[in-house]
């Protein structure tokens, strides 16, 4: 599934009962043909935050998981229906209790394979499930090029003040700005890739200071269909994960890490976290409903649990 409403619809308001979200549909990232819809979330005014902190350029993306979509697509469909408490205008507000003094981004795969298999093509290789085929960092094409790029032109088309620039060095990102990145289930491919194009990233000076700006990573019970590299284990590349100075954050559930019929997938985690403690690093990790039954329904409320 892919976006392609005409451009006089692609920007529309969505009242909920607490907040106003807004769609933009058809956002390019590095190229004009590689397009995302997001969804925005603006932060409230914060009664925490103290006298002269900036949070106006402060932002959160979030990468979904399979069946996810938005609420009138996935009512139509027999295996998103159940499930519409967690389509992705309700996972907007959740994150928007979570982090309310960040403007919330939530990004929509490209394509969703039988309407239910979400493929981030646009910042990974990957197949028609969404399986990726990790690579190093490329300055022509690459998650950090089109997630920058995203990021720009979405808080240009949503009128935001001081947009990060789509390409540039040091002047083209804002003071003040900051972005935290959640992958959920089969969005933490985007995280992946990212881990993995990090030292090409950090070496590239048209690139480093917006890795710069990164400041959490989160993973929420990752998943997808390949059979390996459900977890970066790499240890060359975990190294430049834990001296990079990003806050690590690992939540999982048993649907994920302890299936028997998929035991690499715990087992890859459980290596994820080991090495990058080794490495020095301090990854904040914790297993949620330990004591229930795996089920998709737990592995959903771990968005509301983080």
């Amino acid at each position: 599934m892919t976006s392609s409403e005409p451009t006089g619809t692609r920007d529309a308001m969505a009242e909920s009962p607490e907040k106003m979200l807004q769609k933009l549909l058809a956002v390019p990232g590095h190229e004009p043909s590689l397009v995302n819809d997001l969804l925005l979330l603006r932060p409230e005014a914060d009664s925490r935050t103290y006298p002269g902190e900036r949070t106006g350029n402060r932002h959160v993306m979030f990468f979904h998981g399979d069946i996810q979509n938005f609420e009138e697509e996935m009512s139509l469909q027999p295996d998103g229906a159940p499930w519409l408490s967690w389509s992705l205008e309700q996972v907007a507000l959740t994150l928007g209790h979570r982090f309310p003094d960040r403007h919330v981004w939530v990004v929509r795969a490209s394509r969703m394979h039988l309407h239910k298999f979400s493929c981030y093509v646009n910042f990974v290789d990957s197949n028609m499930f969404g399986a990726p085929e990790h690579a190093p960092y490329s300055a022509d094409c690459g998650a950090f090029r089109h997630l920058r790029a995203l990021l720009s032109h979405g808080m240009q088309r949503a009128n935001l003040p001081d947009p990060v620039q789509p390409q540039g060095g040091d002047d083209s990102i804002p003071s003040g700005f900051s972005l935290t990145l959640v992958g959920f289930s089969k969005g933490c491919v985007v995280l992946n890739q990212i881990v993995y194009e990090l030292a090409g990233a950090r070496a590239d000076p048209d690139m480093c200071h917006f890795v710069r700006s990164i400041s959490d990573l989160y993973w929420l019970d990752g998943g997808h269909p390949g059979g390996s590299e459900t977890w970066v284990t790499n240890k060359r590349v975990l190294k430049e994960l834990a001296s990079s100075g990003v806050s690590i954050h690992a939540h999982v559930t048993p649907y994920e890490v302890c299936d028997p019929m998929r035991a690499w997938v715990g087992r890859e985690h459980a290596l994820f976290i080991k090495t990058l403690e080794d490495l020095g690093a301090c990854p904040s990790k914790k297993l949620h409903f330990e004591g229930e039954p795996p089920s998709i329904q737990s592995h959903f409320r771990v968005i509301q649990e983080f």
